[in-house]
C-alpha cells in the first residue's frame, strides 16, 4: 500500500483571530449596571399571524407633574446626612495633636476684660482673628486637641456668617476657600473623616447663604415660587449668580475650587435649566485630578451629597463617582500612600476603614429608589 502524505494547508492566524473576536457595540454608561437583568426582545412574528399593536398608557399632566416633583426631592425614606454626621464624629477620633493652617490677618491682640464677660470676650477675640483674612499673611494654630479643633472650625463658621451679614462677601469667600484647603491635609489620617464632616459644615453654610441671597434678589416684588424656572429670575439676580461662579472659577487650586463650586451647585437653577445636569459630570471628572485616594473618595461623597439634595434623579453622575472610586483603589498600593501609612504607623486594614463613611454614603445615594 502506498504511503499517504498529509500536508497542512496554509492558515492565516491573524484573520482567524479577528473572526473569533466578539463584535463590539457601543454601550451607554447610564444604561450599564452589573446586576441589571438582560432583556431579550423578540422582533419576529409568527408567519401569517397579525402583528400585535403596542399598548400605550397616556399620563395626565397632573401625574407627570407629581412624578417630576418626586424626582426632584428625596423623601422621608432616605437617611439624611445629618444622621450620619454624628456617627462619623463619634467613631473617627484621635488623641494626636492637630493643626489648622490658614492665611490670616494680623493679630489684633485685644486682651479680655476681667470679670464674667471674659469668656465671651475671649471668643470674640478669636473670631476677630479668624475673621481678618488678608492675602499673603499666615496663621497657624498648633497642638490642638480634637475638641479644640472642632471649636476652632465652629468659630470659622461663625466668622463666615458675621462676614456675610456685614456685607463682606469677598472675606466670606476667602474663609471658605481656606477651610476647603484643609481637606488636602491628611497628616492625622485617622481623623480625616471627622475633619471632612466639620469642614463641609462650613461649605454647607456658604452654599445656603449664596442661594438665599440670590433668591431674595428675585423675590421683589413677588416671592419666587419653590418650583421656579430660569424664566422667573431677573437679570440682576442672574448677573450676581454668574459673578459668584466666575469668582470660584478663578480659584487656583483644584480642591477648593471643586468644593466651593459644589457647595453652590443649587445656584445653577438661577442660570440654566440644564445647569446642574451639565455641572455634575464636569465636577465628577475634576475629582480624577486629586492624587490622594482618600481625599478623592470624600470629594466624591460630597458631590453625591449635594447632587442628591438638588437632583436625585441624575443617577448617571452617582454611578460615575462610584466606578471612579473603585478605580482609585489601585492607588493604595502606590509608594506615596504606603510611605504615608508607614510614617503615621497606620496599618492597611485600619486605613481602609477610613473609606467606609464615603463608600456607604455613595452606595446609599445610588440605591435610593433605583430600579431593580
Amino acid at each position: 500500500m502506498a504511503a499517504v502524505q498529509w500536508r497542512s494547508s496554509g492558515r492565516s492566524y491573524d484573520a482567524e483571530l479577528q473572526r473569533c473576536r466578539p463584535e463590539s457595540a457601543p454601550v451607554e454608561f447610564g444604561d450599564y449596571h452589573p446586576l441589571k437583568a438582560i432583556t431579550v426582545t423578540d422582533t419576529k412574528t409568527r408567519r401569517g399571524a397579525p402583528e400585535t399593536p403596542a399598548i400605550t398608557h397616556s399620563a395626565s399632566a397632573g401625574d407627570l407633574g407629581k412624578k417630576k416633583k418626586e424626582e426632584e426631592a428625596v423623601g422621608a425614606d432616605f437617611e439624611p446626612w445629618s444622621l450620619k454626621r454624628g456617627e462619623i464624629l463619634a467613631r473617627f477620633t484621635t488623641t494626636e495633636k492637630l493643626s489648622i493652617n490658614l492665611f490670616m490677618g494680623s493679630d489684633r491682640g485685644k486682651a479680655p476684660s476681667p470679670g464674667p464677660s471674659a469668656v465671651s470676650e475671649k471668643v470674640r477675640t478669636r473670631l476677630e482673628e479668624l475673621d481678618d483674612l488678608e492675602e499673603g499673611s499666615q496663621k497657624e494654630l498648633l497642638n490642638l486637641s480634637q475638641q479644640d479643633y472642632a471649636n476652632r472650625i465652629e468659630e470659622l463658621n461663625q466668622s463666615l456668617k458675621e462676614a456675610w451679614s456685614s456685607d463682606q462677601k469677598v472675606k466670606a469667600l476667602k474663609i471658605v476657600i481656606q477651610c476647603s484647603k484643609l481637606l488636602s491635609d491628611t497628616s492625622v489620617i485617622q481623623f480625616y473623616p471627622s475633619k471632612f464632616v466639620l469642614i463641609t459644615d462650613i461649605l454647607d453654610t456658604f452654599g445656603r447663604l449664596v442661594f438665599d441671597r440670590i433668591w431674595t434678589m428675585c423675590s421683589d416684588p413677588r416671592t419666587l415660587p419653590e418650583s421656579f424656572t430660569v424664566d422667573d429670575v431677573n437679570d440682576t439676580a442672574k448677573e450676581t449668580c454668574l459673578n459668584w461662579f466666575f469668582k470660584i472659577a478663578s480659584i487656583r487650586e483644584l480642591l477648593p475650587r471643586l468644593y466651593v463650586e459644589a457647595a453652590i451647585l443649587k445656584c445653577n437653577r438661577f442660570l440654566n435649566k440644564s445647569g446642574i445636569q451639565e455641572t455634575l459630570p464636569r465636577l465628577t471628572a475634576m475629582v480624577r485630578g486629586i492624587g490622594d485616594p482618600l481625599v478623592a473618595a470624600y470629594a466624591r461623597a460630597y458631590l453625591c451629597r449635594v447632587g442628591m439634595e438638588v437632583a436625585p434623579q441624575l443617577k448617571d453622575s452617582l454611578n460615575r463617582n462610584f466606578f471612579d472610586l473603585l478605580g482609585s483603589f489601585r492607588q493604595i498600593s502606590s509608594e506615596s500612600v504606603q510611605n504615608q501609612l508607614v510614617l503615621q504607623r497606620v496599618e492597611v486594614p485600619e486605613y481602609l476603614t477610613l473609606y467606609s463613611p464615603a463608600i456607604n454614603w455613595i452606595l446609599q445615594c445610588i440605591a435610593y429608589r433605583a430600579p431593580r
